[in-house]
């Protein structure tokens, strides 16, 4: 019998106490450790909710504080050549402009803010008067995407001039010129805008414009467009696992690139009637994409330059492009909450980590036409600041206000 049963036993006051003593110890303990579990379970509950919120941010992320600088930043810095902010444009307005010029429009209404909305109306006045040059040929995707910005203004003034230049951009993209080539005629006869070329680039250049007269004039015809040609390229380029090629002829998984389209597909789903007949079938696209781009989502909460590619390097505008289809599924109930809308919150908080002082998004992969090349995409420099971010970075932060 070893010494501390025989306390136990004993009947003197001795034994008495330190039985006391022994139980005392073990319920104190047994006391601290439940504590110390329901401490842990409140702690793990509270952090499964704050992964799922997409309205309470630390400050250094507040999506209306980030959406105001980034928008002041835009109206700063003078037309660009293709979003390069250390380069004027020499001819027109580009399509990177273009697109953050719409955030901020997006943005501005959100926030009831009338005085920067002013402003970018402002901007878009020189290019409707006195120098129409800066509107650009209305002859490629890249060009005809300008369309969106008078649409778009239209659609808070209802002036009929803005209305008339946007519905130019968007007929002109199926309008088939006299000097049209074989293969643009070939796509016209089909239904299909001349100006297809097969790159999934052109899933936002080409249904954003559609999608926006239909908004402006209710007409049917250019949501039907928009979904068409999407369909199209979903039936030619999608990949079994949900991701796109550059292009056909660039069989790699480009991060900005798959941004366009993700980012295409929701904006297209959030403008298309429910019963559409195209509607099952790009969602269905949509979703496949964004559950391997969720398999594909860094801890950090940031996404490579080439998607599938681990030794890639991380780069913002995709990862700008990939949250914001994110935050839109997820507040459209397209997406499960609880599995997306932690994502989300990751790829705000990764994306407000790479804003510098002077408010511009780095890590931002130049401008990239396509290549049969990894190499070619793995060493594209990395700018701060280029418009292909601030826009999709734009564009967050006015989904979340949303």
């Amino acid at each position: 019998m070893d010494h501390q049963q025989e306390e136990y036993r004993n009947p003197t006051s001795n034994g008495i106490s330190m039985y006391s003593n022994y139980t005392m110890k073990y319920f104190l303990k047994k006391s601290f450790n439940l504590t110390i579990a329901s401490f842990l379970l409140a702690g793990s509950s509270l952090h499964a909710q704050n992964a799922t919120d997409l309205k309470n941010w630390p400050s250094t992320a507040d999506p209306k504080d980030v959406g105001k600088r980034i928008t002041e930043k835009f109206l700063k810095t003078p037309h660009t050549q293709f979003g390069n902010p250390h380069v004027k444009a020499k001819r027109y307005i580009t399509y990177p402009d273009v697109c953050t010029w719409l955030g901020g429009i997006w943005f501005a209404k959100l926030t009831d803010d009338d005085h920067l909305l002013d402003q970018l109306e402002k901007r878009l006045v020189p290019a409707l008067d006195k120098q129409p040059q800066l509107r650009p040929k209305p002859n490629h995707v890249d060009n005809s995407v300008f369309g969106v910005l008078p649409l778009e203004f239209y659609l808070n003034t209802k002036k009929q001039n803005y209305l008339d230049l946007g519905i130019h951009y968007a007929d002109a993209q199926w309008n088939l010129p006299k000097n049209a080539n074989k293969k643009q005629r070939e796509w016209a006869k089909q239904g299909y805008t001349w100006q297809t070329r097969i790159w999934i680039d052109d899933m936002f250049m080409i249904t954003a414009i559609q999608a926006q007269a239909y908004r402006a004039t209710q007409d049917s015809k250019y949501i039907d467009r928009a979904a068409k040609e999407m369909v199209l390229y979903l039936d030619k380029i999608q990949l079994e696992n949900g991701l796109f090629y550059h292009a056909p002829k660039a069989p790699y998984t480009w991060g900005r690139g798959n941004g366009w389209m993700a980012a295409g597909m929701a904006e297209l789903l959030r403008i298309l009637p429910e019963n559409h007949p195209q509607q099952k079938r790009i969602m269905a696209a949509y979703q496949k994409m964004m559950a391997t781009l969720l398999a594909h989502q860094n801890d950090n909460g940031m996404w490579r330059q080439l998607v599938d590619d681990k030794e890639s390097w991380e780069e913002t505008s995709g990862t700008a492009m990939f949250t914001y289809a994110f935050i839109t599924g997820v507040k459209k109930g397209w997406l499960d909450k609880k599995t997306y809308a932690p994502a989300a919150r990751k790829g705000w908080l990764a994306l407000t980590k790479h804003i510098n002082e002077q408010d511009e998004l780095t890590e931002i992969c130049v401008g990239t036409n396509i290549k049969n090349s990894r190499e070619h995409y793995m060493k594209r420099p990395r700018v701060a600041g280029d418009l292909h971010g601030q826009a999709p970075l734009l564009w967050c932060a006015a989904a979340l206000l949303r």
